[in-house]
C-alpha cells in the first residue's frame, strides 16, 4: 500500500509539472495517481467512491480535449493561421531554456515569427494572430494547472 501511495504522490507531481511542460499529459496523470489511490483508500474511513473517480476522468478527458481545441480557437480568432500555432509551440521549446520568462516570451514570440514567416500579413496582423496563441496557450495551461493541482489536493487527503 506504501507503495502505490507513493506512486500516487509521484503521479500528484508529476501531474503538476506536465501542465506546465508540453510533451507531459499532465492531467491524465495525476488521474493516475487518483486512480492508485483509490485502490489504497479502499477499507479506510473514508474511501474514494467510484463515482468520484469516474467524474474525474471526465473532467480529464474534457481538459485534455480542451487543451488542443483553446489554443486553436483563440488563434483562429484573432485572425491566426497554423503558423502562429506552431510558432509559438516551437517558441516554448525554446524559451524552455529560460524559464519561466523564456517560455512565455518565446511562445509570444514564436507565435508572431510563425504568422509572419508563412502568411506574410504584415507586423500588427501577425502580432496580433500572436497574442492569439498566445493567450490560447495560456488559457489551456491554466486550466490543466487548476484541474491537476485539485487532483493532487484530492490525493494527498485521501492518502494522508
Amino acid at each position: 500500500m506504501t507503495v502505490l501511495i507513493v506512486f500516487a504522490v509521484i503521479c500528484a507531481l508529476l501531474g503538476l509539472v506536465g501542465s506546465i511542460v508540453p510533451g507531459l499529459p499532465g492531467p491524465p496523470v495525476s488521474w493516475v495517481g487518483m486512480l492508485l489511490v483509490y485502490f489504497t483508500s479502499q477499507g479506510t474511513a473514508t474511501p474514494m467512491t467510484l463515482t468520484f473517480l469516474f467524474a474525474w476522468l471526465a473532467v480529464t478527458i474534457v481538459v485534455t480535449v480542451l487543451d488542443y481545441v483553446v489554443p486553436a480557437w483563440f488563434t483562429k480568432v484573432t485572425g491566426g493561421n497554423k503558423g502562429a500555432s506552431v510558432g509559438a509551440i516551437v517558441g516554448l521549446f525554446a524559451g524552455m531554456l529560460i524559464p519561466p520568462v523564456g517560455m512565455i516570451v518565446g511562445s509570444l514570440l514564436g507565435a508572431f515569427i510563425g504568422d509572419f514567416l508563412v502568411q506574410d500579413r504584415g507586423v500588427w496582423a501577425s502580432f496580433k494572430a500572436g497574442i492569439g496563441a498566445f493567450l490560447g496557450f495560456i488559457c489551456g495551461t491554466g486550466m490543466k494547472i487548476i484541474v491537476s493541482g485539485i487532483m493532487a489536493y484530492e490525493i494527498f487527503k485521501y492518502a494522508f
